[in-house]
């Protein structure tokens, strides 16, 4: 067996889209084997009492879960468990098709273990993702659902194309993510508003019994954040998710201008952004941690500053698919440590 060293090695050749097309093709077919599956999932998934939640009425066995932007149309889920994730994310996926951006739009910087991505909400539109969606649905750890506008809906039209997304997946989700925090359609983060955000949630909560989350960004002011946030949970939502990827271009030296940022550069930011959050909301809804976790100490800090469930993604190109399964070791080993019988116990500890 190749190590990952070695395989990314033979990746990083690659342009980054493209890679992440090869891994996609590996994952399918991880997902289409029950033999190899099975020898993944043994080697990877931790499924230990001390880890696992209920949350949203959901049984949780890890609090790793995948981000959104990794398997944007659906096609990997069978293979999440084999990679160790405790439940996935699937999109940001479009009512109508859409192509996203023109190439290239995706950018490596290995010093920095951080990515560039202007992606844009490529993905085949909301027809094909359920249909690949249903195949799977319902999944042997929990499925969120990651929804967001397309390109060229104005901006007052933006409510009718969430409306038709809730409707659409109400059945196949275990959660649903609002995304108006990628910076890379036009004005989508100007949706990150008290007036939208209280009008959208009153309508979502009116379509779906099931959780609904707010996913926000890391580039504004913390007080500007937490009222957004607290207007979400006014309306409805079960859970913020903080945060998406980062504008901040000083944090990668001769990075591109444009796209967002994400990986070990993100760190700092993100975890500063959600301390303050979780300072203002802790225990008055379900906070999820994400952006610039790529070990368990980084993880178990976010869990202590009130995470219940932290999510990953870039750190996934650097570290590969023993990721998720060090990451939870290091949690159960660090709760240990602490004197923590479970991963509920640590949560918020830093609050009290």
């Amino acid at each position: 067996m190749f190590s990952y060293e070695t395989l990314k090695k033979i990746l990083f050749l690659f342009d980054p889209e493209k890679a992440h097309h090869i891994a996609e093709c590996g994952l399918k077919t991880v997902g289409s084997c029950k033999i190899l599956k099975s020898y993944m999932e043994k080697k990877n998934y931790i499924n230990d009492e001390k880890l696992h939640q209920e949350i949203f009425g959901l049984k949780f066995e890890n609090p790793v879960g995948l981000a959104a932007g990794f398997d944007k149309n659906a096609t990997m889920i069978k293979a999440m468990k084999s990679m160790g994730f405790g439940f996935t994310e699937i999109g940001t996926m479009t009512p109508m098709p859409q192509d996203g951006n023109p190439k290239p739009r995706m950018f490596r910087y290995p010093e920095q273990k951080s990515v560039q991505n202007a992606m844009g909400f490529n993905n085949l539109g909301s027809h094909a993702v359920l249909k690949n969606l249903k195949k799977v649905y319902p999944f042997s750890i929990p499925i969120g659902v990651n929804i967001g506008k397309n390109k060229n809906t104005p901006e007052e039209f933006a409510l009718s194309d969430y409306k038709s997304l809730i409707k659409k997946f109400e059945k196949y989700n275990d959660y649903l993510v609002i995304n108006i925090s990628s910076p890379n359609t036009p004005n989508l983060r100007d949706l990150q508003n008290e007036k939208f955000i209280s009008e959208l949630f009153t309508m979502a909560k009116t379509l779906t019994s099931k959780p609904i989350l707010l996913k926000i960004a890391p580039d504004m002011e913390a007080n500007q954040a937490i009222e957004l946030c607290k207007t979400a949970i006014s309306n409805g939502a079960a859970g913020i998710i903080a945060t998406n990827t980062t504008i901040d271009y000083s944090l990668v030296p001769n990075c591109k201008d444009f796209g967002g940022l994400s990986g070990a550069c993100l760190t700092q930011k993100s975890s500063k952004l959600f301390k303050e959050i979780a300072r203002e909301l802790f225990g008055k809804a379900i906070l999820i941690s994400v952006g610039g976790i790529s070990n368990g100490k980084q993880a178990y800090e976010r869990i202590k500053d009130g995470a219940s469930l932290v999510q990953v993604y870039s750190g996934l190109v650097f570290e590969g698919p023993s990721m998720v399964r060090k990451i939870n070791q290091e949690i159960l080993e660090l709760l240990k440590e602490d004197g923590f019988e479970t991963v509920s116990e640590a949560i918020g500890a830093n609050l009290r």
